[in-house]
């Protein structure tokens, strides 16, 4: 038996990243092959790397959530680390295919919301210092809202902007 503790404010936030994975998806789902392959100005990672890029960083955004909500710092993460890690990722994603990106992102997004629900209210209050933040003691709540729930948003933004629809 799986015990629960979806709450008001988790059962929101988890729907908040759902739905913003979901535009991405159904905008990326509408892309021509061209518009798949376009580069993102002053990114320079195309169009479906970037919805591939969306899709693999759950599962890290939602581990550093869960350390947070257990009380531990994130340590030792610096922006350098996670422009290298995008840059890695561009050069290895760079061919991937628009049904291997969105099967990714509604895969990934979905085990992302089920981990949010699980959270408690107390977990989501935790603050501990975040490296990316200069070590400012940030709640989990607050790194959920700014990574992986507005990352959908933010990189959807972006594309649409470059594919002017």
């Amino acid at each position: 038996m799986t015990i629960t503790t979806t709450t008001a404010r988790t059962t929101a936030l988890a729907d908040r990243l759902e739905q913003g994975a979901r535009a991405l998806a159904e905008f990326a789902s509408g892309l021509t092959g061209a518009e798949w392959q376009t580069r993102i100005p002053g990114d320079g990672r195309k169009v479906g790397v970037v919805v591939h890029h969306v899709a693999s960083m759950y599962p890290l955004e939602i581990q550093l959530a869960q350390t947070l909500a257990n009380g531990q710092p994130i340590a030792g993460v610096a922006w350098e680390n996670v422009h290298a890690i995008n840059a890695a990722h561009a050069k290895d994603q760079d061919g991937v295919t628009k049904d291997a990106a969105i099967d990714l992102l509604r895969r990934n997004s979905a085990a992302a919301a089920d981990a949010i629900r699980a959270l408690t209210d107390e977990q989501l209050d935790t603050a501990a210092p975040i490296s990316l933040n200069a070590n400012a003691p940030l709640t989990c709540q607050f790194f959920l809202e700014d990574h992986a729930v507005r990352h959908s948003y933010h990189h959807l933004a972006k594309i649409r902007a470059v594919v002017q629809r």
